[in-house]
């Protein structure tokens, strides 16, 4: 979000008005993504949640000095272990997958251009194009992932790639047919697309249920996609 802020909105604002000015787009982004989940939690509260009990409950545990070795050997096994159990379990084979779709051809086309390109219609549509919303369902493993695929797909590489400068970046984009337009639906579907796969099975482990877990993924993905089309339609008819 900050990087696509920063290439096509802060302009040529440079030192501390630069700073102010990516700060708040940036907060104006965050205010809209807590007011969105306000407005679905009400909607789904006078609708597949009607009549349903809730309570909170917040238990403290009583308070003592921290044991150095203990807070180690926690972080060790409940953070770092479960980040690399993550990368083996899910990153790994979905990095394989999004090898195999950018080097497999048929005929001279990548099976990452042929299914870009399926896409592509429908992710006009809502202000992106078919590289941008196949880069989000590819990255649902990691969200990490996305811009990388972007810029593969876009540069024809079959491995993907990492750009430091914003502006080889947005030379990029802006070359392969990004706009304003494109910019402010991808930061809208950025914010409001489904979760990714680690919080979608840590909700099915909370919950206990699959159904809950697939309307946890349905319901800020239907919200993305409405918001963008809203406002691409929207954008475009003021063009």
């Amino acid at each position: 979000m900050i990087a696509i802020i920063t290439m096509f909105f802060i302009g040529g604002a440079t030192g501390l008005s630069s700073t102010v000015l990516s700060a708040a787009i940036l907060s104006g982004v965050i205010v809209l993504g807590i007011v969105m989940t306000l407005v679905i939690s009400k909607l789904l509260s006078v609708t597949i949640l009607k009549g349903v009990p809730s309570s909170f409950t917040l238990e403290l545990p009583p308070y003592r000095r921290p044991q150095i070795g203990k807070v180690i050997v926690r972080s060790i096994f409940d953070r770092t272990l479960f980040v690399l159990g993550r990368a083996v379990v899910i990153a790994a084979p979905a990095g394989m997958v999004i090898w195999l779709m950018a080097n497999l051809t048929i005929g001279d086309v990548t099976l990452l251009s042929l299914c870009s390109g399926f896409l592509d219609p429908f992710a006009r549509a809502i202000g992106l194009d078919g590289v941008i919303l196949l880069a989000f369902i590819l990255g649902f493993p990691a969200n990490e992932i996305v811009v990388p695929i972007i810029i593969m797909a876009y540069m024809a590489e079959g491995k993907l790639l990492q750009i430091d400068d914003l502006s080889v970046l947005k030379h990029l984009l802006v070359s392969n047919g990004w706009t304003w337009i494109t910019a402010v639906s991808t930061l809208l579907f950025s914010l409001m697309h489904w979760p990714c796969s680690t919080t979608c099975l840590t909700i099915r482990k909370e919950t206990q249920s699959m159904k809950w877990t697939l309307i946890s993924w349905l319901v800020p993905t239907v919200t993305g996609v409405i918001v963008c089309f809203i406002f691409a339609t929207i954008a475009r008819a003021f063009l």
